[in-house]
């Protein structure tokens, strides 16, 4: 009687065991599914340029801020307001010229950050938003990436 005793505890133990495996394969299985949903917005390309934008909602922009290291250039929109907040814009005219003019890039961004894979060299950007517009010269690095923050104030 002692020994089907035992036998059964040991097979209950077994059973706890695996039961405590699943749920824990399950709890992995939900995070991953979480984590996937944070994707990075889909590279696009024009010409022999590569870039991300985007950055609408929390996952997206946490996404995009992870992924800024992986691009030469990082832009981000912003209009700051009164209390030091800052509400990130959409929908900026960004255009991208290589020193002696050569046009590489010439988008509208349609979230508050834009991406871009450049080549190592001096750039003009251009961003125009609400009617008005902003230019910044930058030199890309290699190996580096670059970032700059274009302002609207109210």
């Amino acid at each position: 009687m002692m020994k089907m005793l035992s036998e059964s505890m040991t097979h209950v133990a077994q059973r706890t065991r695996l039961a405590g495996g699943v749920m824990l394969l399950s709890a992995a299985a939900l995070f991953a599914m979480h984590e996937a949903r944070a994707e990075l917005p889909p590279v696009q390309t024009q010409g022999s340029v590569q870039y991300v934008m985007g950055g609408i909602g929390s996952d997206e922009s946490e996404s995009i801020k992870q992924a800024m290291s992986q691009y030469s250039l990082a832009l981000i929109f912003a209009s700051p307001r009164q209390g030091g907040d800052a509400a990130y814009m959409a929908n900026v005219q960004v255009g991208i010229e290589k020193k002696g003019g050569a046009k590489v890039l010439d988008v509208k961004a349609d979230g508050p950050y834009l991406l871009v894979k450049l080549e190592p060299g001096t750039y003009t950007v251009r961003a125009d938003a609400d009617g008005k517009s902003q230019t910044r010269d930058v030199t890309v690095k290699a190996g580096g990436s670059t970032q700059i923050r274009f302002d609207w104030k109210d």
